[in-house]
């Protein structure tokens, strides 16, 4: 499984004015409101707000990563959203935001939770990747970009 195969442009939101953590987190969510691997909008709230009150989801280099194992879906989900302005996230390295991946994956997919946390942020972690996601103008510019750098990976 890839991060490309996860995504359409319906999951994708650019240049977001948000102002809080809270509102991006809501944003995320309204973005996957009716995706198909939904079976429980509130459960998946809960349980997203949950793992954001054990630690903070910014995962430092500008990004944030909220994320859930839960019962809430039933395939994994996954959406992006790149802030006009960047935000405070409670980042680990002290760091504002401007890219954020929602991914909720079901309790019994842990292997692949981690993986694609794993390629998430091993693809988000390169500068030069990051430049080109904030100054993406369109969701295909976005999808072009995780396909054309997975193209060598291998399936999850």
């Amino acid at each position: 499984m890839k991060i490309e195969s996860l995504l359409s442009d319906r999951y994708i939101a650019l240049n977001l004015e948000l102002g809080t953590k809270n509102q991006v987190i809501d944003a995320m969510l309204s973005i996957v409101d009716g995706h198909a691997g939904i079976r429980d909008n509130d459960l998946l709230r809960h349980d997203v707000l949950r793992r954001e009150q054990e630690m903070s989801t910014g995962i430092g280099k500008n990004i944030a990563l909220p994320h859930a194992k839960t019962a809430a879906v039933t395939q994994p989900v996954l959406a992006i959203a790149t802030l006009k302005k960047e935000l405070n996230f409670d980042s680990i390295d002290n760091e504002p935001v401007r890219i954020i991946f929602l991914l909720a994956t079901p309790e019994e997919m842990l292997a692949e939770h981690l993986k694609l946390l794993g390629r998430i942020t091993r693809l988000a972690g390169r500068a030069d990747f990051r430049q080109r996601l904030i100054g993406a103008t369109a969701a295909t510019e976005v999808l072009d970009l995780f396909r054309e750098e997975e193209k060598d990976f291998p399936q999850i």
